[in-house]
C-alpha cells in the first residue's frame, strides 16, 4: 500500500496546481491595455492637450471595450478631418469605417446628442441677450455641418429668456420655405414677444441671399401687429455665422 501511495505522488506532483496558477498569473495583457491606462491618466492630467484622434479613442473605448482602438480613430479622422466632423458624420458614413459597428455608430451620434442638449441647456430659460456667444455657439454645434437647410426659430419672453427652440422647416440643399403667418401662430401659442430667426447654408458661405433677406423683411412686417420684435436673424454655414443686425439688414 505505501509503494501505490508514493506511484500516486509521483503522478500527480503537489507543484502541478502550482504551475498552472503561475502560468495564468503571467499570462501578458493584450498591448493595447497599458495603452488606455496612460491615455486615460494623460486625459485627466491635461484634457486640452489630447489631439482630436487621441480625444476620440477615448470616447472608442466606450464603445469598443475590447479592441486596439488607435487606428480606428486615426482612420476617423483621416476621413472625417477632425472631431467636430466625426460626430456630425451620418450613421451610414460612421459605418463605412472598417472597425464601426452600428451600435459603434449609435454611441457617437449619442454622444453628440449630449453635447446639444448641454448647449442648449445653456441658454433655456436665460436673457439671452447677455448670453449671445452661448447662442451663437449653440445653433452653430446644431446646424453648421446639416446637409439641407433647417430654419430654426428662438422664442423669447418679455424678459428676452429663451421659452422655446424649434426647427419650423426643413428644406433641400439651398432653400428651406418658411411661413410668416405660420411663425407668427406658432409664436402667440408660446406666449413669445420676441424672435430669433436662424437657417443653415449647407454650401458653406453664409452671406444672406436675396430670398433671406425678403423673408426676413416679410416675417418684420407679420410680427409688427403683434408687437413681437425679430432680433436677428442668424445664418449659419460650417466656416462661420452672419447675422442680419452686425449687416445692417435689421
Amino acid at each position: 500500500m505505501k509503494k501505490s501511495a508514493r506511484n500516486i505522488d509521483r503522478q500527480t506532483p503537489a507543484s502541478a496546481g502550482v504551475t498552472e496558477d503561475v502560468a495564468k498569473t503571467t499570462t501578458p495583457k493584450p498591448h493595447h491595455t497599458g495603452h488606455r491606462d496612460r491615455l486615460r491618466q494623460r486625459f485627466l492630467d491635461a484634457p486640452d492637450a489630447l489631439p482630436d484622434y487621441e480625444l476620440l479613442e477615448l470616447l472608442l473605448f466606450m464603445a469598443i471595450p475590447r479592441k486596439d482602438v488607435k487606428p480606428i480613430a486615426k482612420q476617423m479622422i483621416d476621413r472625417f478631418k477632425n472631431i467636430n466632423g466625426v460626430l456630425n458624420a451620418s450613421l451610414n458614413d460612421l459605418q463605412s469605417i472598417n472597425g464601426i459597428s452600428h451600435n459603434s455608430a449609435i454611441a457617437i451620434r449619442a454622444i453628440r446628442a449630449a453635447g446639444l442638449r448641454l448647449l442648449k441647456q445653456n441658454i433655456m430659460g436665460r436673457p439671452i441677450l447677455n448670453s449671445w456667444q452661448r447662442l451663437i455657439e449653440y445653433v452653430e454645434a446644431a446646424m453648421a455641418n446639416e446637409t439641407r437647410e433647417h430654419f430654426r426659430i428662438i422664442f423669447l419672453n418679455k424678459k428676452n429668456e429663451v421659452i422655446a427652440d424649434e426647427i419650423q422647416q426643413t428644406g433641400t440643399v439651398d432653400h428651406t420655405p418658411a411661413y410668416p403667418r405660420e411663425i407668427m401662430k406658432r409664436s402667440l401659442e408660446v406666449g413669445a414677444t420676441a424672435l430669433i430667426l436662424a437657417h443653415n447654408h449647407p454650401s458653406g458661405d453664409a452671406t444672406p441671399s436675396q430670398a433671406d433677406i425678403t423673408l426676413t423683411k416679410q416675417i418684420i412686417a407679420a410680427a409688427k401687429p403683434f408687437d413681437i420684435v425679430i432680433h436677428d436673424h442668424l445664418v449659419i454655414s460650417r466656416n462661420g455665422t452672419q447675422s442680419f443686425k452686425s449687416l445692417g439688414l435689421i
